[in-house]
């Protein structure tokens, strides 16, 4: 190979003398390192050695340490990519720590640079000069280890004496010296917390009433849910330090009586459960975690009671955390309407062959068509539902169903095997299948909340109010037919919230026409049609209404 095909590997020669006798002296101790090291390089021209004109000399700089000016020089021109080997006289000039060499290793590797101590035949660029590496580098480690489990050691005892040991600084205590001591400027924030939750019962009521009092944590800004939740949980806050699992008496002053922080816990524990239980009840949420509004924030199942029934909900987080700078433009829908419009399009969609065939390409003809013949005839249970609905996002206009193709290929299979294979689908599927329906959302008067009337496009002026009107009409009116209800009073005793007057007028809505019901119920009818209209018909002929309603 010729001269001008080597590759040129440029050297720099690094120095250190530990104390600065002998450094005035015309030829001292650095020179003769030096050119010990050039002799070295010019013995490797044939390699493509050259030295690099710039020196890099710490004298009298200790080797225990790095914060040397020239090594730090050096280490920076490496990281420019300057160099290719450092060449120094022993490896102590580089460094006499384990720890500090180990580090300049991780440098050295990062940059492809190599060293090389010219009177040890350290030489990281040859096969037996990285195992010397590696077996220094064991000791640097082994050295390492043993230092930090002294350290969590004397960290363990220092807990179980009860001395705060660092880190976050809870809100209503301040740090001076290594130790808590009461911050007088939030002690009274912390109390109000606990005070307001016993009161409320709940972490968004104690949320709102800080929000609105102007209440801010130690940084200015609003108590979020989490916050609240690990200031009501902290024991630090009744005098106690915590260290793995266990508790120590701590040197600092506690701010909450024992007694009122037992019946917090007490409170937070109730209500976990209650949310448990409420989540593997009957009417457990069948689209919970799956339902997004558009601004990608979870909508939580929720519900409220009146009298013996339960009307449940999905609400946005922007409403239960009160993220008031994220508002979306549907933040509470009913959970019947939803789950009802989605079981309905999940099973559509399972039951034509076009969409499922290709999952089944791998199994005998016979299987599959008992498989198609067992999906024509099933009614999805929520456990298949769940299994291949992996998410919805929902705005007022449209929602998005996402379908994890995974989800169908073990829905199926469970068809022929057994239904303990099925899980459910994560709402971060990789692979999906997205099925976009337009809808038209309403809200109704009462109370504002979001009803689906259908997926159709042409629904134009939708009244909920007359929809509401008609629903109970049919309702109240087999109630009666079926015997449930002897009279009128009696629905009245069941349906406390309407009076009688009301019922008595609703009630009679049965005697309207078939094509005056279908066009509320498209949102086809008049505009200027309303509920008093309704009510003031007496005729029973269908066409004399038509006429008088337009």
């Amino acid at each position: 190979m010729s001269n001008k095909d080597k590759k040129i590997i440029r050297c720099a020669i690094y120095t250190r003398k530990s104390s600065e006798e002998g450094l005035e002296q015309d030829f001292n101790s650095l020179d003769a390192q030096r050119e010990a090291c050039e002799n070295y390089i010019k013995s490797q021209q044939h390699e493509g050695w050259i030295i690099v004109e710039k020196q890099y000399n710490d004298g009298g700089f200790s080797g225990g340490t790095l914060e040397r000016p020239a090594i730090k020089e050096l280490f920076k021109d490496i990281e420019a990519g300057k160099i290719d080997i450092v060449v120094v006289y022993k490896v102590d000039r580089l460094t006499r720590s384990l720890m500090d060499f180990s580090k300049i290793v991780e440098l050295f590797d990062r940059q492809n640079a190599s060293f090389v101590s010219i009177t040890q035949h350290f030489n990281t660029t040859t096969s037996m000069g990285r195992l010397t590496l590696n077996i220094l580098l064991s000791f640097a480690q082994f050295e390492r280890e043993v230092t930090g489990e002294r350290i969590r050691d004397k960290f363990a005892a220092s807990k179980k004496k009860g001395m705060w040991m660092g880190g976050n600084v809870p809100i209503g205590y301040k740090c001076e010296e290594r130790k808590l001591l009461l911050d007088s400027k939030h002690i009274k924030t912390v109390k109000t917390i606990f005070e307001k939750y016993l009161e409320f019962k709940t972490i968004l009521k104690v949320k709102k009433y800080l929000d609105n009092s102007n209440i801010k944590s130690k940084a200015g800004n609003n108590f979020s849910k989490g916050n609240l939740y690990q200031i009501l949980k902290n024991k630090i806050y009744i005098g106690l330090i915590h260290h793995k699992g266990n508790y120590y008496d701590g040197e600092h002053q506690g701010i909450i009586d024992k007694e009122v922080f037992e019946k917090v816990q007490r409170l937070i524990e109730q209500n976990r459960n209650n949310n448990k239980n409420c989540k593997y009840a009957k009417s457990a949420s069948l689209l919970a975690s799956k339902l997004f509004d558009d601004k990608n924030n979870r909508m939580m199942p929720s519900h409220s009671n009146k009298g013996k029934k339960r009307y449940r909900y999905y609400v946005s987080q922007t409403i239960t955390q009160g993220k008031q700078n994220n508002l979306c433009s549907m933040d509470k829908i009913p959970a019947g309407e939803i789950e009802k419009f989605i079981c309905s399009e999940i099973a559509y969609f399972l039951k034509q062959e076009e969409n499922i065939q290709k999952y089944l390409n791998d199994i005998s003809i016979i299987k599959q068509k008992e498989i198609f013949k067992k999906i024509k005839e099933l009614k999805l249970s929520n456990i298949q539902i769940r299994s291949v609905l992996s998410r919805i996002n929902l705005n007022k206009n449209n929602l998005k169903i996402f379908i994890c193709e995974d989800g169908i290929e073990r829905f199926l299979e469970s068809l022929i095997n057994s239904k303990e294979s099925l899980k459910e689908a994560s709402a971060n599927s990789a692979k999906t299948i997205s099925i976009q329906k337009d809808i038209k959302i309403s809200r109704t008067a009462r109370k504002g909340n979001a009803l689906i009337l259908n997926g159709e496009k042409n629904i134009k002026n939708v009244d909920t109010i007359l929809i509401n009107a008609i629903a109970k009409s049919y309702r109240w009116n087999k109630m009666l037919k079926t015997g449930k209800v002897k009279s009128i009073k009696e629905i009245a005793k069941l349906e406390t919230e309407y009076c009688l007057d009301h019922i008595k007028k609703t009630i009679r809505l049965n005697i309207l026409s078939p094509r005056i019901v279908e066009s509320i119920l498209k949102g086809t009818q008049a505009p200027e049609l309303s509920l008093q209209k309704l009510y003031k018909l007496k005729t029973l002929n269908w066409k004399e209404q038509e006429q008088l309603l337009n």
